[in-house]
């Protein structure tokens, strides 16, 4: 995936046509990788879900709920390999094949063997003997269905499943309130949030009679999309990086030239938090990677340690604006907004959230006056000297995109080519054998558990569009809401309150296909809309009392959520102002775009 776009770039380049059939075969690469790597998430339990179950009491509360998990697991992932074996035996008698001949239901095949991987994993997973049997039975019930399907190419099927108006005699709504409560009830129990999902899109297409094939069947069209291979790749990047020594190479170049200044080490962990999240695309990640680094380091400086707790807690999410960010490609190729105007229209907004927070850090260091260190331009330069492929990598990418020299895939696997170099033959930190495979691997499960949720969230997203239940919102909104800023107003506050609660990729695929559309209806520009939308997902990490960034704070340092609540609060209220100067003054997006706007 990697040499693929990089050959397609520089060919073209070099002879004015790329390599007959790269991008296509790429799209359709990414769908294996994301489906392998969803199978090592399910495996090793990285998919995205809820951790309330840990909340229960140990014993039989906890056993039953992780038993229900996962017995839904089983039965959605086990209807789901159903759907995907019925989708590639109707695309097999179909003559569609990639460059060179390959018949593209080849690639379909990975959907059905992955989902019925999903289900015997989520089986055996169950916590008691009892439950594991029991989800086994599950699988032996669907079995049936998948060698009729099979038998009936030759006309020799034995066994059809009715659709749900038929099966149920005209009485969905008594089935389907039920079956969507259980549903609920398993995603406040930790089924992972992809199985939940796919569950609700699956029963509301078997009770509208549409075949369930529908939903693998969007899945599958993600491939079709021309910005997906820059997840993996990016993914890839920034996880060599994080792997590497990038985290302590970037804290002393950071040190080196901003530790002359009032708050110059606040300022330093602001400015480093935000790029190493740009590499990760997850605050998580900076906090637990970046935080024992740079929290005793602030109270070292005699920072305050409240202060330096809501410091490291809150940048932990200042980059999700800058390239490579993964946040931004999910939203472009979830609401079809170009992912280079996404980019370009992010860095202003982003850098004004970085400079808010670093001049919060500057006050305090006057305040409490911590010691500065003189400013030495031998050391500032060797620091950014030994830095400086870390710091390439954001440059090489924005480089290459607004310039034009390559799309966005093609500079994602630039990006990734580049990690790579860096860390294996450039710094050494990254062994070629040793490190390089398991790096791999953890990017792929990262990958997989994202790619398998967009696609099953598209299947829901079709079935809502054929419901028309984006026009009917739409109609409602327009008869409440009157101008552009009160729904600005209103959208800024729904996505505070979900993004507190919602994982930001779960919140991506959710509700991007629903603002979208009604953010053009108020005439809000795609990429303002985009980046308002991301920047409050970024204030919700904050806000309490389920703002990720405080659990993962208060798991990563020992801390009572109470604590942190209070400490991050004025880095709340400091965030939200720069979130409504990007709301409320488009040109500080759209400006930039319009300046910097990449050939097409």
């Amino acid at each position: 995936m990697v040499l693929l776009p990089t050959l397609e770039a520089a060919v073209r380049r070099l002879t004015g046509s790329g390599v007959p059939g790269a991008a296509v075969y790429t799209q359709h690469l990414t769908l294996w990788v994301g489906f392998l790597g969803a199978m090592l998430a399910t495996s090793s339990g990285h998919h995205l879900a809820l951790s309330t179950v840990d909340f229960l009491r140990e014993g039989w509360p906890r056993e039953l709920a992780r038993s229900f998990g996962s017995a839904v697991t089983t039965l959605i992932c086990a209807v789901l390999a159903y759907a995907s074996f019925d989708m590639v035996l109707l695309d097999k008698g179909r003559v569609d094949t990639l460059a060179g001949g390959v018949p593209e239901w080849w690639f379909e095949v990975v959907m059905p063997i992955g989902f019925a991987v999903m289900s015997v994993r989520g089986a055996m997973k169950a916590p008691t003997r009892r439950s594991r049997i029991f989800c086994f039975v599950i699988i032996a019930a669907v079995l049936p269905f998948v060698v009729s399907r099979a038998l009936a190419v030759k006309g020799a099927g034995f066994l059809t499943m009715p659709d749900g108006p038929t099966l149920l005699h005209g009485h969905t709504a008594r089935f389907g309130a039920p079956a969507g409560l259980l549903l609920f009830a398993s995603f406040l129990l930790g089924a992972p949030v992809f199985v939940v999902m796919a569950g609700f899109a699956l029963l509301l297409f078997y009770l509208a009679a549409t075949p369930v094939a529908s939903v693998p069947a969007e899945t599958f069209r993600l491939v079709v999309s021309p910005t997906l291979p820059a997840i993996p790749l990016l993914t890839v990047a920034g996880y060599v990086l994080a792997e590497g020594g990038a985290s302590r190479r970037l804290v002393r170049a950071a040190q080196g030239w901003f530790g002359w200044m009032p708050g110059g080490l606040a300022v330093m962990a602001a400015f480093v938090c935000a790029l190493f999240t740009t590499f990760t695309g997850a605050s998580g990640v900076t906090i637990l990677a970046l935080g024992g680094i740079i929290l005793p380091a602030l109270i070292s400086e005699k920072y305050p340690e409240g202060f330096s707790l809501g410091l490291v807690t809150a940048a932990g999410s200042l980059g999700l604006l800058f390239p490579p960010s993964l946040p931004v490609i999910l939203y472009g190729v979830v609401a079809g907004v170009a992912i280079d105007h996404l980019y370009i229209g992010g860095l202003v907004p982003g850098l004004l959230m970085v400079v808010l927070v670093a001049a919060y850090g500057v006050w305090m260091g006057i305040r409490n006056k911590t010691p500065r260190q003189r400013f030495e331009a031998r050391e500032a330069l060797r620091a950014l000297w030994v830095a400086k492929w870390d710091l390439g990598l954001p440059l090489l990418i924005i480089v290459a995109v607004a310039s034009g020299f390559a799309t966005i895939v093609e500079s994602a696997a630039l990006g990734a080519a580049y990690a790579i170099v860096a860390e294996i033959v450039l710094h050494r930190d990254v062994h070629p054998t040793r490190d390089l495979p398991r790096v791999l691997v953890h990017a792929s499960t990262l990958v997989g558990s994202v790619v398998i949720l967009l696609g099953v969230a598209l299947g829901m997203t079709s079935y809502l569009v054929d419901a028309e239940i984006p026009t009917r919102l739409l109609t409602w909104v327009q008869a409440h809401i009157h101008s552009q800023w009160e729904f600005l107003l209103a959208l800024n506050v729904l996505l505070l309150v979900l993004g507190s609660v919602l994982e930001i990729y779960s919140a991506i695929v959710v509700l991007a296909p629903l603002v979208a559309p009604l953010g053009a209806a108020f005439g809000v520009e795609p990429v303002h809309l985009g980046v308002v939308f991301l920047a409050n997902l970024e204030l919700g990490f904050l806000f309490p009392p389920m703002g990720l960034n405080l659990f993962l704070s208060a798991s990563r340092f020992q801390k009572p959520l109470p604590l942190l609540y209070r400490k991050a609060l004025p880095f709340l209220v400091i965030m939200a102002v720069g979130v409504l100067l990007i709301t409320y003054v488009p040109a500080i997006t759209t400006g930039v775009v319009s300046l910097l706007k990449p050939a097409r």
